[in-house]
């Protein structure tokens, strides 16, 4: 019996449901749910659950132990993988299995492979439809996605801020803007991306743990990154916690090469890691940052520094993806901190967009978050950032 639009959709979120069992445990993999349905009832699930798991498609069938019934459905999140572009073949293991009837969510977005698994399963009589709750299944894996299409991590940036923009009071004060609901959210995405990214104001100002708590789980810490293009934080008489905790050895700072020798030993010596890049100022070139990072295979950052390094990030055109949390409060005052600055907009055509933006409510807080879109033309303020 044919399935319904409705009905594809229930199974395809499952299959997504499975999928984020594997939330920021498969890098450099994508995320992949998969479920087998038979007679209306889903008998079999299956996700990637680490970095060099084998795809889900041949576990589900090995876990279902027989072989599927005649009219059985497979739904897959990502297009399955032909034998020369995953650890393990979907395409084989959905042929084997006899399986008749494949639903897929997204495309493989490496650009060679785009469309090869689906193109393989049809030329061998399998009935596919393809871009079911597509939306869904590629923000599923957009640092990923990011990854194989730009060959470059993607550099993402969240802030909180009032319904007027703000990001503290005149006073510095800021905790907390948005409600606890929201706060749990951040530090979901924070177990998603392997690496965290702060300014040096923030560390000395707030002194952050930079790890991900999220209730009922083991904390969490991945890469943290401190910018800080003097070592300004290691000029501290005592060292912020991130250098000195059980997870400082994770840490690293990354410096230009106008910081003192000395400071750099002394962090070293703390086995806190030092990356120094070449600048032609003082503060930490980003292009030169994602170069590093992909190097040794960071394919995200996740920044929640102050109004100043995102607003750098959005100058230097290198910002890639945005979270805005907005809480419902207004402080109407003009000398309180906005979340960014140092842009001349004269028309909203000059304006930086959000596209494919996706909105959600945790609470009594709103999130819109997207990937970043630069007009042609951004004319900056230089001394907004020369004096700093």
């Amino acid at each position: 019996m044919a399935m319904t639009r409705s009905e594809k959709e229930i199974f395809m979120k499952a299959a997504l449901g499975e999928a984020r069992k594997g939330w920021g445990r498969t890098h450099p993999q994508p995320m992949i749910g998969a479920v087998l349905v038979e007679n209306g009832e889903i008998v079999a699930r299956e996700h990637v659950s680490q970095s060099g798991s084998r795809g889900p498609e041949s576990r589900l069938f090995e876990s279902l132990g027989r072989k599927p019934v005649g009219d059985a459905s497979l739904f897959l999140t990502l297009e399955p993988g032909s034998s020369s572009n995953r650890l393990d073949s979907g395409v084989r293991a959905i042929v084997d299995s006899g399986v008749r009837n494949v639903f897929i969510g997204a495309c493989d977005p490496v650009a060679e492979h785009e469309n090869k698994g689906t193109d393989a399963l049809k030329e061998l009589g399998i009935q596919v439809e393809r871009r079911i709750l597509i939306d869904d299944c590629e923000d599923l894996n957009l640092i990923f996605n990011h990854w194989v299409k730009k060959r470059a991590p993607m550099l993402a940036a969240k802030s909180a801020t009032t319904l007027d923009g703000k990001i503290a009071c005149r006073t510095g004060e800021s905790k907390w803007i948005t409600g606890e609901e929201a706060r749990q959210n951040v530090m979901l995405w924070r177990r998603l991306f392997p690496a965290i990214g702060v300014g040096a104001g923030t560390v000395i100002k707030d002194g952050p743990r930079l790890t991900s708590r999220i209730d009922g789980e083991e904390e969490w810490c991945g890469v943290r990154f401190v910018m800080d293009g003097l070592l300004r934080t290691a000029m501290e008489r005592y060292l912020p916690s991130v250098y000195t905790d059980d997870h400082r050895d994770n840490t690293i700072v990354v410096t230009t090469d106008a910081a003192g020798t000395g400071y750099i030993r002394r962090l070293e010596t703390e086995g806190v890691n030092v990356w120094v890049l070449p600048a032609e100022n003082m503060k930490v070139p980003f292009s030169e940052f994602k170069k590093k990072c992909y190097d040794v295979g960071i394919n995200g950052i996740y920044f929640e520094g102050g109004s100043k390094l995102t607003s750098e990030l959005l100058h230097m055109r290198e910002l890639d993806y945005h979270f805005n949390y907005r809480a419902p409060v207004l402080l109407g005052d003009d000398k309180a901190k906005p979340v960014y600055r140092g842009m001349r907009i004269e028309k909203l055509s000059q304006a930086i967009r959000l596209e494919r933006v996706r909105n959600e409510v945790y609470g009594d807080d709103q999130l819109m978050r997207g990937f970043v879109s630069y007009p042609s033309r951004l004319d900056v303020d230089e001394t907004v950032f020369s004096n700093e």
